[in-house]
């Protein structure tokens, strides 16, 4: 986890500095870019927090040993499901949700009751029918 808490440590201060840029540019005219490149910079500084704090708790993984092996990372990722369909009514039916959102939110009400179908189906895919574990 040290590379991720580098990575979000080293953009704290840039987002702050873009924020003293945008807002000499702007003439301290247009608080909502400021505000937000500000609260950019506060949400990187938490979540390279909270990264650090977890490192601390947590031995190292193999891609912080620079000196680690390929082989180190082997092993199971999870189980991911060969055949099923769900992923793709679950993409589809996002696709139009966020569609709605900027059409109108008429096709986003008629996507979310789609979307939550897609939702469900594809967490309990495997407790029940034929492949139920």
């Amino acid at each position: 986890m040290k590379a991720e808490t580098r990575l979000f440590a080293i953009l704290v201060p840039f987002f702050v500095l873009m924020t003293v840029i945008y807002a000499y540019f702007t003439d301290l005219g247009e608080w909502v870019g400021i505000v937000g490149i500000a609260l950019t910079a506060a949400l990187c500084a938490f979540v390279a927090f909270y990264l650090w704090l977890t490192a601390r708790k947590l031995d190292l993984r193999p891609e912080d040993n620079l000196h680690g092996e390929i082989a180190e990372q082997s092993g199971d990722y999870g189980f991911f499901s060969p055949h099923s369909w769900w992923p793709l009514w679950l993409g589809m039916s996002a696709a139009v949700l966020f569609l709605g959102v900027a059409v109108g939110w008429w096709l986003f009400i008629i996507a979310a009751p789609f979307a939550a179908v897609a939702v469900v189906g594809w967490t309990f895919e495997y407790f029940r029918g034929e492949n139920a574990v």
